[in-house]
Formats: structure tokens, sequence, C-alpha cells
């Protein structure tokens, strides 16, 4: 297997940066990542629910081209990149075949970054005066973009690792992963009317508009489910007892055939490598479980006699800091998206509006491959509940009257 890149890991915005530079940050970052890819790793698709990176690389130009060139400045449409990087007209599993190649991407998209950049620093008057660059909004909704996929990028590493064996390279001395029991350390939310949602030009349009929420009250554990608690789970017989899962969580249990998160790699009995963007790495027993679904994470909390906390009563938790360890990995909601009271879609219906059916669950608070942008305590993300591939993991709730 060819030597795999090293995934630059997230870096903490300076109070100074702009997200203009924030946005030249990501676009160097994209760049660094595909001059170091061979081939096979820019151009194949290593995951059903992920696209080839050298896609997600073109995807990224295009969407500044589309909001800035053809929705700002007027300029004529180019039907075949519509055609490709437009995730409703592109089919994830032809992508690649459809991609160009090295030299042709590179340039394109080096271009198209380039010129983004020139515009927004100096725009000129069909630009500046466009109602989306009021108060910036049009630089941080490309900066967020590039941010989210970047992430994505992290996942697409991830998979190449995943598929490469990685039991074969473990090292001899791999220590033994034990069981440990959960921990009882909460932190209470108080019964009451709270504010949640944000106004601010920042947030996205799942996230708007501010509003008020009446919670009946729960406690949170102050910490993420660990991979040793996890295996206690495991070991326990959490992936063989049917009552555990609910009815679509069996079908899935039993149609994936899944015995363990899918970042982990058996290596031999009670020794696990971690599947990363940056390679194998030994499973760390006190890191916070990740690579597992909702249904994972449901089954988990029945388990433990607990549930997953609703997003509002996690909100609130993070933004009076009283919970440990978020930002570390995304944390599953029993609740899925859907609008808030006054939602209205911008800057386009196709960010939020397709989601809101009732199959995409809501998760919170980012993981170590996300941009310090977006570990907001009102940042929305949302899967469907069988994927597995992102940095997922959970942390348990209760009422507050048990």
């Amino acid at each position: 297997m060819p030597r795999q890149p090293r995934c630059e890991q997230p870096t903490a915005n300076d109070a100074a940066e702009s997200a203009l530079e924030a946005l030249a940050r990501h676009h160097a970052a994209g760049a660094r990542l595909g001059e170091h890819l061979d081939d096979a790793h820019l151009f194949q698709q290593f995951h059903p629910d992920l696209s080839p990176i050298g896609w997600h690389l073109g995807h990224c130009a295009m969407v500044e081209q589309h909001w800035i060139g053809e929705r700002i400045l007027a300029e004529p449409p180019d039907p075949s990149l519509h055609a490709l990087y437009f995730p409703e007209l592109s089919a994830k599993d032809g992508r690649a075949a459809r991609l160009p190649d090295r030299a042709k991407l590179t340039a394109w998209t080096a271009a198209i970054h380039a010129r983004t950049r020139d515009l927004l620093a100096t725009p000129p008057e069909a630009l500046a005066s466009h109602p989306l660059m009021r108060d910036d909004y049009l630089v941080h909704f490309l900066e967020q973009h590039y941010a989210q996929h970047h992430e994505t990028l992290a996942y697409c590493l991830s998979a190449i690792t995943a598929s490469a064996n990685a039991g074969t390279m473990a090292p001899a001395a791999l220590e033994q992963l034990e069981p440990r029991p959960l921990s009882r350390e909460v932190v209470t939310v108080q019964a009451g009317t709270y504010t949640v949602g944000t106004d601010d030009v920042r947030g996205y349009d799942n996230e708007r508009p501010a509003h008020r929420v009446q919670l009946a009250g729960a406690r949170l554990a102050r910490t993420p489910v660990s991979n040793a608690q996890w295996l206690a789970f495991m070991v326990n017989g959490g992936y063989d007892t049917p009552e555990h899962w609910t009815a679509s969580g069996d079908a899935w249990r039993r149609s994936a055939a899944a015995r363990h998160p899918w970042t982990w790699q058996p290596v031999r009995p009670g020794c696990y490598l971690w599947n990363g963007p940056n390679g194998p790495k030994p499973l760390q027993a006190d890191a916070p479980v990740s690579g597992i679904n909702h249904y994972e994470a449901q089954a988990f909390a029945r388990w433990a006699g607990a549930r997953l906390p609703h997003e509002f009563e996690w909100e609130v938790a993070a933004a009076q800091n009283r919970l440990d360890a978020t930002g570390t990995v995304w944390e599953w909601c029993g609740n899925a998206l859907a609008p808030y009271p006054g939602f209205q879609p911008f800057p386009y219906d196709g960010y939020s509006l397709p989601w809101f059916d009732g199959r995409h669950f809501v998760l919170r608070g980012g993981s170590r491959f996300t941009d310090p942008a977006l570990k907001r305590p009102g940042f929305r993300n949302f899967f469907e509940p069988h994927v597995r591939h992102q940095q997922a993991g959970l942390r348990l709730a209760w009422d507050l009257a048990r």
C-alpha cells in the first residue's frame, strides 16, 4: 500500500483570524493534501458513503465559483461542472470515473481558490453591494463549507486506513483493552425555560432563530462514553441481545453483522487498533468511543439504563461550559433534525430543508477533526441512523425525576 499522507489537525482560530484568512488556510491545507496523495488515494472511492477525495476538492472550488461567479457576478454556468460537483446531480458511486486528471483538477481548483480570495479581499461593486456580503455572511458561509469538507477528508483517509488490513501492522506489544464501568459523574440541567439557537450571522439556517424552549430537566454524563466502557457493552453481549435494540436498529444489527465500532480494528482477542486518518494507532482506553451509528448509541444507552440526550439539553449544558470533553467526538442526540419555529431556508433550500424528514438524527459538539469555527454549542450536525464513518460517539442522559 502506498504511503498515506498525514491529515492535518484543525488549528484553533486565532482571535484575529478573519473568515477570509480561515478560508485561505483551508485552501492551502486542501492543496497540500492533494499534492501528497497518489492517484489511487486521490481518485478512488474507499467507502460507499464517502466520495473520492478529489471530488471533495473539486466540489469546494465549484461551490465558490457558483456563489461568487454565477449567483452574484452573473457569469454563465458550466453544465458539465454542475453535473459532476453538485451532489444532487451526481450519483456518489459514479463520481470517481468522471473526475478530471490530477493536473487539470489541481490547476482548476488552484485558480478558482485564488480568484475567490482576490475577489473577497477587494470586491467589485457588484459583489460588495450584494446582500449576501452583508456582515461578511458569504465569507463565513464559504469558510464553514470548506471546513466541513475538510473534516470529511479526514473520514476519507480513515476509510483508506480501514481498507488496508491495519491488523497486519499491529505492534507485538499492543496492550489488551480491559472493560471499565460507567462513570456516574453527571451534570444537572434543571427544569425551566432556556434560550437555544442563534441569530448570529455565522449560524446556518437550521441554527436560527434563537428561541425559548421548556425543558423538563435532565442529568447528563459529564464525559462521553469511552472505548473501555464500550468494550464492557460488547463483552456483556451488547451486540447479541435484541432487547437492547430498537426494531430498526436490530434489523441493521443483523444485516450488518456488526461486532464493534467501525473505527476499531481487531488484532487478537481483546486487542484493537483505531483506524484513523493518519494510519492505525493503538486504541486508547480512555478516549471517547467513535465510529458508532445512532442505532448502536441507542442500544448502549438502553443497556446502561439511560437514554440519549435531547439536543436542547446538550446545548444548554454545553453553553454553560458544564460538559467535559466536548469537541473530541460528535455526540448522537435522541431527536431527529427538525426546523426551529420561524425557520427560513437561507441562502438556499438544500442545506437543511430536505433533511427535515424524520430520518436524520442530530449530533452535537464536534470531533478532534472539526474546525474550531464549527465547535459552537448551537451547531447541528445530522446523519441517517445507520451511518458510522463519521467520528461519532455518545454521552448518556437520564430523566431528572429518576
